[in-house]
């Protein structure tokens, strides 16, 4: 069964140098990616919200128009959850502004490196707290499934800052940039488990450790299981649901998204309940039945760049 549950992460992909000695070219090139995470978030901190969001939307409109394949893919992916055609300019605007919000997202991503734990708590609300601390009565962890929606990096930070202990899988970033996000999740009570390997060793470790492991499992990343996603057929990683099978971790839908400018709100469902005989197949559609809730709502806070359906349901 450990096998099944590996599907929750993929190896990790070794950024090309990242084992190089600083003195090196490449290796001072990625030493300066760690300062000027800092020095960015220091630079933001001064930049009003309402500033901060409007300075995000050329870069990212520029990103939608000049990269042809994600925006591809894009157009399909939105089609598919506004339920129209590719071609109807709706879709197209949906789209720009999902490119553009994931610009305001990364701005968040480097501003939380500067928040002290009171200023990031005024920046973010919560619902559902309750459901956590019921499936964590039960000793046994619990999973927080979440699609791409939002800013994850300020959900978590605020979670961590409220006293959870809270597991995050992500993946590696480059050089001296990795050990900087790394140190700002931390300050907050984050455990960060890198993608790879040792990944589903370390998330089972922390759900015996009645910790809250936070997994995005709503885009496909290496094995995963086949389901019904805005009625086509896509793959999901199959992982969240084989280890809430395994370890008897309650699994909780869940999703993040921007309320105004520098503002946040995390939504918690009740844990999902498993059936008897219920397969992991069976348990990721019931997931993403609540994503397509999630989505339907924002879908321009939704970041699905990249291909999710099978060529014959396009």
């Amino acid at each position: 069964m450990r096998e099944r549950a590996a599907e929750a992460v993929t190896p990790a992909r070794r950024p090309k140098g990242a084992d190089r000695p600083s003195s090196s070219p490449q290796g001072r090139d990625f030493a300066l990616l760690g300062a000027s995470y800092h020095v960015g978030a220091t630079v933001l901190r001064a930049v009003p919200p309402g500033l901060r969001h409007a300075a995000a939307a050329p870069g990212g409109a520029a990103w939608f128009w000049l990269n042809a394949g994600q925006r591809r893919a894009a157009l399909d992916n939105y089609a598919a959850a506004l339920g129209r055609e590719r071609s109807d300019p709706e879709v197209g605007r949906v789209a720009r502004r999902a490119f553009q919000n994931y610009g305001r997202m990364l701005t968040e991503f480097l501003l939380v490196g500067s928040l002290n734990r009171e200023e990031l708590l005024e920046r973010v609300t919560i619902d559902g707290l309750d459901q956590v601390d019921a499936a964590l009565a039960k000793g046994h962890g619990a999973i927080m499934a979440v699609p791409h929606m939002g800013s994850w990096d300020m959900a978590g930070a605020c979670a961590g800052a409220l006293g959870y202990r809270v597991s995050a899988v992500t993946e590696r970033f480059p050089g001296s940039l990795n050990d900087a996000v790394v140190r700002t999740r931390q300050r907050f009570g984050l455990d960060v488990i890198t993608m790879g390997r040792s990944a589903v060793r370390a998330i089972i470790r922390a759900l015996e450790a009645n910790s809250v492991v936070a997994l995005l499992c709503d885009l496909e990343q290496g094995p995963g299981v086949r389901v019904r996603f805005f009625g086509r057929n896509a793959v999901v990683p199959g992982g969240p649901a084989a280890i809430a099978l395994k370890t008897g971790a309650p699994l909780i839908p869940a999703c993040q998204y921007v309320t105004s400018p520098g503002h946040h709100h995390v939504h918690l469902d009740p844990s999902l309940t498993v059936e008897a005989g219920e397969t992991k197949e069976g348990l990721m559609q019931r997931v993403v039945g609540r994503f397509e809730d999630f989505i339907k709502e924002r879908p321009d806070q939704w970041y699905a760049f990249r291909p999710m359906f099978t060529p014959a349901e396009r």
